[in-house]
């Protein structure tokens, strides 16, 4: 089965998220993925105008009768695996690729010094532990992504420790600001954690959107998290 997912940085059903859209277009995602061989298909997603992303997703069962989907994502394709679901209520455990994490860099942040690990999934981490959580977090995290060590941008993760398997995480993205829930962060403060000693996998990353939970296979990442459906609609090809 293929389905596809639409993506735009405009509102959803906005003009501009709707505008210059033409009728080849339709053709346009039929000739993108209705191949005869789904696995033949060209995953790779394309603008159709306006902002607009289809990113194509595969979705099959393996030899364990396991539901799989495949979804192209910037940093390559993703493979999701199904391990729950009750009525509308999912549950998705995702292979999230390798981290690589790096030694402890110290940053000047005003008057005092930050000491955090960067990690990147694909994009750039900075993963801060601190005892608790602190009133303006965020002002610190934000000074934090303006340092010159970070040309690119930076994602600042403040972790707390709460045991060997649980630890509490606030995400502040860079172009965004402060996150309830963050899947790369998730799996960066896990990593993090378990690289310097201060957990075991697997590891569960508690934050204000949600609980998700990050595991080690190997060198491989996997992130485990609930997804619940909001609501369902019929794309008539004619």
């Amino acid at each position: 089965m293929r389905i596809m997912r639409y993506v735009s940085f405009q509102p959803w059903g906005s003009v501009r998220a709707d505008g210059n859209r033409r009728v080849h277009t339709i053709q346009r995602i039929v000739d993108q993925i209705w191949a005869p061989d789904p696995h033949a298909a060209n995953l790779s997603h394309f603008v159709a105008g306006s902002g607009v992303l289809w990113s194509p997703v595969l979705i099959n069962t393996d030899s364990q009768g396991k539901e799989k989907i495949t979804l192209q994502t910037g940093a390559g394709l993703k493979v999701c695996t199904l391990t729950k679901r009750v009525a509308s209520e999912y549950e998705f455990e995702t292979a999230m690729g390798e981290a690589d994490v790096g030694e402890e860099l110290v940053l000047k942040v005003g008057a005092s010094e930050v000491r955090g690990v960067p990690v990147s999934m694909g994009n750039p981490h900075y993963v801060v532990f601190v005892p608790r959580f602190v009133e303006h977090w965020q002002d610190e995290a934000a000074q934090i992504q303006r340092s010159p060590e970070f040309k690119h941008g930076v994602n600042v993760d403040i972790v707390v420790v709460e045991s060997k398997h649980d630890v509490a995480s606030r995400f502040f993205e860079r172009g965004v600001g402060e996150t309830r829930s963050s899947g790369t962060g998730s799996c960066a403060s896990a990593v993090a954690a378990m690289a310097t000693g201060r957990a075991d996998s697997p590891v569960r990353v508690h934050a204000p959107g949600g609980t998700q939970t990050v595991r080690m296979e190997r060198n491989h990442v996997l992130l485990r998290g609930p997804a619940r459906l909001v609501f369902q609609g019929d794309f008539i090809l004619s």
